[in-house]
Parts: structure tokens; sequence; C-alpha cells
């Protein structure tokens, strides 16, 4: 993707720079935007599935940042290739994941259960909100406060998700 863009990519040029043949690119992979998602995965979303996410929460924001910051050529490639929503969905599962550990442990701590419908609404807000933000950040070709934008999540996650679970609760 240096040299250029992801849709121009043959799976030949892949197998020939790797030293494989296709047949074990294709059992391992479906297509080049196949490789590219497991790609991410591995480097970033796998990772961060490691961190407590209630506890090193900071730590978490800044591992994806530094990731982001490292990985924007590649990220941008996948993004002009494949568009926003397609980058979107590849790490929309992950993420919705790893919000659906922290909203059931917020539960587990608050005594509370959500309905499986609010639990899922509020995974699925919070993903939507967090993968816009990383991807603004991506595309942006000015510097952005990082110390800033880690603490405004920060405070979002730790003042709004607790009450938001409590009131939904009392609610339903």
């Amino acid at each position: 993707m240096e040299r250029k863009p992801l849709s121009k990519i043959t799976v030949s040029e892949i197998v020939t720079d790797c030293g494989i043949n296709r047949n074990t690119f294709y059992y391992h992979f479906e297509d080049i935007q196949a490789l590219l998602k497991w790609m991410l995965e591995q480097e970033a979303v796998e990772v961060l599935k490691n961190f407590d996410l209630l506890l090193d929460y900071e730590d978490a924001i800044n591992f994806v940042l530094d990731y982001v910051e490292e990985n924007k050529h590649i990220l941008n490639c996948a993004y002009d290739s494949m568009g926003r929503d397609e980058l979107k969905r590849f790490f929309y599962n992950d993420f919705c994941g790893i919000m659906l550990t922290i909203v059931t442990r917020l539960e587990e701590i608050l005594g509370l259960s959500l309905s499986d419908d609010f639990r899922n609404f509020i995974c699925d807000f919070y993903t939507e909100a967090l993968t816009a933000k990383l991807i603004e950040v991506m595309r942006s070709k000015q510097p952005y406060d990082r110390e800033k934008l880690i603490r405004f999540i920060s405070i979002t996650f730790q003042a709004s998700l607790p009450e938001v679970i409590k009131r939904a609760c009392k609610e339903e």
C-alpha cells in the first residue's frame, strides 16, 4: 500500500512478495479485504481485548491512538479503497464486543441488569461514537490534542455510562 492503492493490489503480487503459493493464500483468506481485516484485528483489536478497560481505559485509548498514528498510511489506504462505512464495519464487531464487556462489567459492579435490547443499543451507540472519532483522527491532516481527546473520552465514559445504566434499569 506504500506503492499503490489497495484496490490495485492483486493476490498474485501478495503471494509473490510473501513467497507463498496462491492456494495457501486462499486457504487462509477469501480475498485481500479478508487479509486486511485479519491484519488489523491481529495488530490492534486483539491486543486491546487484553486490557481491563474499566481500570486501564486511558492505557487502552493511548494504545489505540498509537496504533492509528503508526498505521495511518495503511488505514487511510484502506479507507480510500473501501470507504468509511466498510472501514467502520471492519472494527465494529470487535469494538462492539469490547463495549459489551465494559457494559456487562459495569452492570455487575452496579448490581443492575439491562434488557438485551438496551444493552445492545448502548454498545452500538458508544461503538459508533468511538469508531467515528478514530476515523476523524486518522483522516485529519491537522494535529490534534491527544491529551485532551483522551480526557474527553475518559470523562464521557466514566460519567455517562454508569448513569445511563442506572437510569435505564430504573425506567425498564
